[in-house]
């Protein structure tokens, strides 16, 4: 399905919850915090508030009618601090916290008793969010971008753009189970398609500048940017040097391929916000997070920067072209 369609989708897919879900609402105006990890007024956050919002209004919650939402943008951490306690102190019935661990853990920190419903976390067991996805057992549930496995296949589409690569900078968090675990699985399978791999750190823009920049002396590499916080925050950077060193380039995430990168694949992020709508919904209606399991994504989506490609001098396979989902020319 095209990006466009599922927004499409989102203003008809009533159907696709329930019918018991929309069932009428309580009288008394109940209260959702949202904590997101997005610039604030970014195109990308403001589509997945509006995918949440779409979703609750599927359900049955309107905005101003029978629920009140309150938004916070997430930024450095005394930011995220303010945040939180902001977000807390209005007493909300449920606070919906995306694609940031820490913003999770904070929140967590924060309150043991107010639900959290989490969208974009990696590995949320390994973070300490939940005991397991089955039972997450305390305050938060939500969604996960993905198992760590899911990192070999962007060595694979690599190949498959631009068979000529021998080595490929894996732009990795050094030091985390998420890092760790995304570039184990990259490693795997490396040596069957003959690729090298150069791991290279996101802890400051300095850090990626430099080894982005080393790198790109030896002939024939490609990048591989797996997903992080710091990652995002550096969307930019990391587009620009793959332009300005010819590297061929595979991000976790359609928004870099919007900025100017040549491919994404990866978990649909506008379908987890929809989709985190039906676990606010079934709090609201006295579920508890414990009860609610974590869920795997449904939908993942191959997106292709056609004018990307030009300038790196690649001719993108037909077979690719037609598996992708959308195509940016």
């Amino acid at each position: 399905m095209k990006r466009r369609e599922f927004i499409t989708l989102l203003g008809g897919a009533a159907v696709a919850w329930p019918l018991a879900a929309r069932a009428q609402q309580p009288d008394r105006v109940r209260r959702i915090g949202v904590l997101m990890s997005n610039a604030e007024g970014s195109a990308e956050g403001q589509a997945r508030v509006a995918a949440l919002v779409k979703g609750l209004e599927q359900l049955g919650w309107s905005d101003g009618r029978n629920v009140r939402i309150d938004y916070r943008w997430t930024g450095d951490a005394e930011r995220l601090r303010r945040n939180v306690a902001e977000l807390i102190s209005l007493s909300p019935d449920v606070i919906l916290v995306s694609g940031r661990t820490a913003a999770v853990a904070a929140v967590q920190q924060a309150t043991r008793t107010v639900p959290i419903v989490f969208t974009i976390i990696l590995d949320p067991v390994g973070a300490g969010l939940v005991e397991s996805l089955a039972r997450p057992s305390g305050n938060a549930t939500g969604f996960t971008v993905s198992e760590y496995g899911f990192g070999a296949k962007w060595l694979e589409l690599l190949k498959e753009i631009a068979p000529g690569v021998k080595q490929v900078a894996v732009i990795r968090e050094a030091g985390t189970t998420v890092g760790g675990g995304q570039l184990a699985a990259i490693q795997a399978v490396a040596p069957a398609l003959g690729m090298e791999l150069i791991p290279i750190g996101v802890r400051d823009a300095g850090e990626i500048e430099r080894g982005v920049t080393v790198f790109a002396r030896s002939p024939n590499g490609a990048l591989i940017v797996t997903g992080s916080a710091q990652a995002a925050d550096h969307r930019d950077l990391i587009v620009t040097l793959a332009a300005r060193h010819k590297l061929p380039a595979v991000y976790y995430g359609r928004f870099f391929v919007t900025a100017g990168g040549l491919m994404s694949y990866g978990p649909d992020y506008l379908e987890q916000h929809w989709r985190a709508a039906g676990y606010v919904d079934r709090i609201l209606k006295g579920e508890k997070p414990a009860d609610l399991p974590v869920q795997a994504p449904t939908k993942y989506e191959l997106v292709i920067n056609l004018k990307t490609a030009k300038a790196l001098g690649l001719d993108v396979p037909p077979t690719l072209l037609v598996r992708a989902d959308e195509v940016i020319e």
